[in-house]
């Protein structure tokens, strides 16, 4: 499986959730920034309150997976973060995907 850049330092999540910009749909919450870097790289936030480590990392694999497949769509050179927050247990995939799409384009960075 090919590896894409992510964001997995603290420091990282930190400055882009301070000096970021934010949207929220039911089950997703995304910041961006502008990161310098002729590419995107993405970090994912899930926290306990979502469910065990096996469900967790099940929305991890998704959101890497729609990351993947939507990433051409996207303007580069921008950090993105996503937190799965716990209404994302109501959702499909197709779901998840929409709701996606629907922050990049509330974020402007759809190319």
């Amino acid at each position: 499986m090919k590896r894409f850049p992510s964001i997995k330092k603290n420091k990282d999540f930190q400055i882009t959730y301070k000096n970021g910009k934010s949207h929220a749909t039911g089950a997703l919450v995304m910041y961006i920034m502008e990161n310098g870097l002729q590419y995107n790289r993405i970090g994912i936030s899930c926290s306990k309150k979502v469910g065990n480590s096996v469900v967790r990392h099940t929305f991890a694999r998704k959101m890497r997976e729609i990351f993947r497949l939507n990433d051409h769509k996207v303007k580069k050179g921008i950090d993105i973060i996503v937190v799965i927050r716990f209404k994302a247990n109501f959702c499909d995939y197709k779901q998840l995907d929409l709701q996606y799409n629907n922050l990049l384009d509330r974020h402007h960075i759809l190319i």
